[in-house]
């Protein structure tokens, strides 16, 4: 059956960028330390055995000491060297999908921005950065009370990772 049902929703987000000190590569190293790679191998294990949730749970929360994983790493250094960029960047798809269903249960749309999306990267003369829009921002653009809750927990959790990483937290993390 074919839906004739479409939406448009605008909103506007957040984009935060927060001086990561002049070292990219140590940088980087210090934030794939803190938020690991997804444990594939662990995740497919359970999804075989139709484990409980429960079990999926307690993998994440052992396996992301920060409350995230990666999901994908895109190093775009070797393609944009090719045209003569000088200025360096890494794109992440981070997140944790026990937190992402609990959005989801309420509309698989939110798979937009779960995970969520952040850049580290550098200009040639400037310090390192890491860039990403505000969580609460993206999912409050679902006008669901349940949602936007969960949106906010986001916000806290990024502040708390830029915390651990000995950076400054934007105000605009602090709200709500």
């Amino acid at each position: 059956m074919v839906s004739n049902l479409s939406a448009t929703v605008r909103y506007s987000v957040s984009r935060l960028t927060v001086d990561a000190g002049p070292d990219l590569a140590d940088f980087r190293s210090r934030y794939e330390e803190a938020v690991p790679p997804l444990p594939d191998d662990q995740v497919t294990d359970l999804v075989r055995r139709q484990a409980p949730w429960q079990d999926m749970i307690d993998l994440v929360a052992a396996a992301a000491p920060h409350g995230f994983l990666i999901y994908s790493k895109i190093d775009v250094d070797p393609v944009v060297r090719l045209a003569g960029d000088q200025a360096s960047g890494t794109a992440y798809l981070m997140g944790n999908h026990t937190i992402m269903e609990r959005m989801y249960r309420h509309e698989p749309a939110v798979l937009l921005y779960a995970p969520l999306h952040t850049v580290i990267w550098q200009d040639p003369d400037g310090p390192a950065q890491i860039t990403f829009d505000k969580p609460s921002d993206q999912f409050a653009s679902f006008a669901n009370p349940q949602i936007t809750a969960v949106g906010r927990e986001l916000d806290h959790k990024m502040a708390a990772l830029l915390q651990h990483l000995g950076l400054d937290v934007p105000d605009a993390l602090r709200a709500g």
